[in-house]
């Protein structure tokens, strides 16, 4: 079951990316070279998406013209949109992104991506399917965060659901790669907007969520052992009080294992071997060239239009 609208999409993405590898990334396969880390990324991503019809805004963010090209390899022209600037920075790309899915009328259910995230194959359908039809889903990410097991900021009670035989959790933050509805992210439009304006992503999704920001004992703690968290609820507090205040609480959901995980040392996504994804990966880059895994049997890229209905 899919929200998908006349158009034909099952899910608008707007996907960023920035020519520089980040630091975190710096100790994985090709984190010399953030063009190839980039394409490996974005072929998971592409071979993450199943049977599912998307279109894609990639935001290219000062990148040179080979970021184009590997775009075009893996999405059709009627499927990808190229939107070019000129070095303008997170917060800004971030904005854009918004700014594209709110305006797009191709798809109800739509997707922020960053380009350092690697994905397990055909795993993406699941996502839409539980947000169309979990129970109380606002926000979906893929990535499940290891700091909801470490970080005392994250210990407070949680749901835990099953669905199509999986587990899923709820969580009170995350980064920003995840999926909604273009209906929820105009709800809650103000406040996802804080991100551009300073508030940082963890202190943007505790106000949507609602989570340890009411409990005053709570910051002074943190504050009392030094610990930074204190900052992240005063931003928070800063930032969107008129959603901790006047807002409904919003769910946001992780699948558990995770189906994807975000490229930084120390922070892969529990439970599955990420580094033998990524040495696949790498492997078939350097066996077979970029455009392994992307083309179909007659060497052409997919179309939206070649792709069956979600059931």
């Amino acid at each position: 079951m899919t929200n998908r609208d006349s158009a034909g999409y099952d899910v608008a993405v707007a996907y960023r990316i920035y020519p520089k590898v980040s630091k975190p990334a710096k100790s994985f396969p090709f984190g010399d070279n953030k063009l190839r880390q980039a394409e490996m990324c974005l072929r998971s991503f592409r071979n993450s998406l199943g049977s599912l019809r998307v279109k894609v805004w990639a935001i290219l963010d000062g990148c040179p013209e080979e970021y184009r090209e590997f775009f075009q390899r893996y999405f059709a022209p009627e499927d990808l949109v190229l939107i070019e600037v000129d070095k303008i920075g997170n917060e800004a790309t971030y904005a854009m992104q918004l700014d594209v899915l709110l305006s797009q009328q191709d798809a109800e259910v739509v997707y922020l991506a960053e380009d350092d995230y690697l994905y397990l194959p055909n795993k993406f359908p699941n996502l839409v399917r539980f947000l169309n039809d979990g129970p109380e889903v606002d926000f979906v990410t893929p990535y499940d965060h290891p700091d909801c097991y470490h970080l005392d900021l994250h210990h407070e009670p949680k749901w835990i659901t099953v669905f199509e035989g999986h587990h899923w959790r709820t969580a009170a933050s995350t980064c920003l790669t995840f999926l909604t509805r273009k209906s929820a992210l105009a709800k809650y439009e103000r406040t996802i907007r804080t991100y551009s304006r300073g508030s940082g992503d963890c202190a943007m999704w505790l106000s949507l969520t609602k989570k340890r920001v009411f409990n005053p004992l709570t910051l002074l703690r943190f504050f009392s052992e030094g610990e930074y968290y204190w900052r992240i609820l005063v931003k928070a507090w800063f930032f969107c009080w008129r959603q901790i205040v006047f807002g409904k609480a919003a769910k946001l959901w992780v699948p558990l294992p995770g189906f994807a995980t975000h490229l930084a040392a120390g922070l892969l996504s529990p439970s599955v071997d990420w580094l033998a994804v990524l040495g696949e990966e790498a492997r078939l880059e350097k066996e077979h060239g970029y455009c392994m895994g992307a083309l179909g049997a007659t060497g052409s890229v997919f179309r939206s239009s070649d792709r069956a209905k979600v059931p």
